[in-house]
């Protein structure tokens, strides 16, 4: 009786045993079948050839024309920020980080088949010429752009320093378009800048310094060391970063800049992602906060970008910085970059940013403390005025301009950073009983 009873808990046990094991099998065979990628190949190949022989300017077709155009097709889908880059491109890009090649200087941007002037680069031949962020580049030496990549637009613009080319762009304060003719030159740009485009960095008379952040570049971190270091030598008491119009830029300068005023251990950005290699990253600082008794406000707007979110809200998060300006653009993802055999590379989105308390950036952007809108006008002039060689480098109807509007973001921060000043030198000269009792 026992045995039979063991028998039947053995069948019962392998009979189910069995069964589950068909069904992860059969779970997995859909799966696999599902996934399988040689049927894909396979009809990729058959479009291949059939483009080949059937388009009807095939014979000027090559498989490296058609195979590198799938890849650009392929990365376009995925995201805004992945993309297939060809050698040039992705030299192109290199350079821009370690801050040397030659053209004209202006970022570009490609939305909805128009080319945009994302930011034109500081001293660059196109930012002395006036061309500002926003304008669209309907012509390049003529042509039209209408068809044009931005791969291809940056092809034209690029070249031995000292040739010319002339864009014609259309901006909303223009009548009608206007040509540009811009002297390629070797682009070398310092990164942080005073409030005069230099790099003096002097303090004013309450002790309120400013620099502005361009980019994050290969330099940016000991670039802004330098800068502090001027004006810490000055006793500065407050710090106005403006991070306005700043495309982003490398990872690791902007955690160099946050490390500057936050003790040794804190988290200053996260990234998770979905490989293992990248399912989750922490940046902390390594030093202590160097300036802990100065104020801080940090400006942005919605040229604010990337790595100057990281930056913004890390500090904003921290309440080691007040934010003052408009939503920041919302651009928190991490874009690796994999380089090819042929020189040329994937620029790919592998994760996201975090703010030290697990803000996402991507898609939401910043939130200022104080929120202080400028117009268009008042863009336009605040462009103007960072123009290399002051307002007086412009014509009359420039200079009228720049000198039109008030920096009113800019203004907002002195004030507010003189108030600070204000209220700390009052409870610095109060008795330590009067401050116990107002606590």
């Amino acid at each position: 009786m026992r045995k039979r009873l063991l028998y039947s808990v053995l069948l019962t046990a392998l009979a189910l045993n069995l069964l589950i094991g068909a069904q992860i099998y059969f779970k997995s065979a859909q799966a696999a079948e599902k996934e399988n990628i040689y049927p894909q190949i396979e009809l990729f190949m058959r479009v291949l050839e059939r483009v080949r022989q059937d388009y009807v300017d095939g014979d000027k077709l090559t498989y490296h024309d058609l195979i590198h155009g799938a890849m650009r097709g392929m990365l376009k889908t995925l995201d805004p920020y992945s993309e297939f880059m060809e050698p040039v491109k992705y030299t192109s890009m290199k350079d821009d980080m370690e801050g040397a090649y030659g053209g004209v200087g202006i970022v570009i941007d490609q939305r909805e088949g128009t080319l945009k002037v994302a930011e034109p680069m500081e001293d660059s031949p196109a930012f002395k010429a006036g061309i500002l962020r926003g304008d669209k580049i309907i012509k390049i030496d003529g042509k039209p752009t209408d068809k044009f990549s931005s791969g291809d637009a940056m092809k034209k613009l690029r070249g031995a320093p000292g040739t010319d080319v002339v864009l014609t762009v259309t901006r909303a304060t223009l009548a009608e378009p206007k040509d540009f003719k811009l002297t390629r030159a070797a682009i070398k740009m310092d990164t942080v800048k005073d409030l005069n485009g230099h790099r003096e960095f002097s303090v004013d008379q309450n002790k309120i310094g400013y620099l502005r952040i361009t980019q994050f570049g290969e330099h940016t971190g000991e670039e802004f060391a330098a800068a502090m270091k001027k004006m810490g030598n000055q006793g500065v008491a407050g710090l106005i970063m403006d991070l306005r119009n700043n495309p982003g830029g490398l990872l690791d300068e902007a955690v160099e800049v946050c490390d500057t005023f936050l003790p040794r251990g804190q988290l200053i950005v996260s990234t998770e992602g979905r490989s293992a290699r990248l399912k989750s990253e922490e940046y902390k600082a390594r030093n202590k906060d160097q300036y802990p008794g100065v104020k801080i406000v940090i400006l942005v707007n919605g040229g604010s970008a990337s790595a100057s979110e990281i930056v913004a809200g890390c500090l904003q998060d921290l309440n080691r910085a007040f934010v003052i300006g408009e939503q920041s653009f919302g651009k928190g993802s991490v874009q690796s970059i994999l380089p090819m055999p042929d020189g040329s590379a994937l620029r790919l989105t592998t994760a996201k940013y975090y703010t030290p308390s697990h803000k996402v950036i991507h898609e939401h952007g910043i939130t200022p403390d104080s929120i202080v809108a400028m117009s268009p006008e008042e863009e336009e002039a605040m462009a103007l005025r960072r123009v290399l060689g002051g307002v007086d480098s412009l014509d009359d109807t420039l200079r009228a301009k720049a000198l039109s509007a008030h920096d009113v973001q800019l203004e907002r921060a002195q004030d507010f950073l003189k108030a600070m000043n204000l209220y700390n030198s009052r409870i610095a000269t109060k008795k330590p009983a009067q401050v116990a009792a107002q606590q």
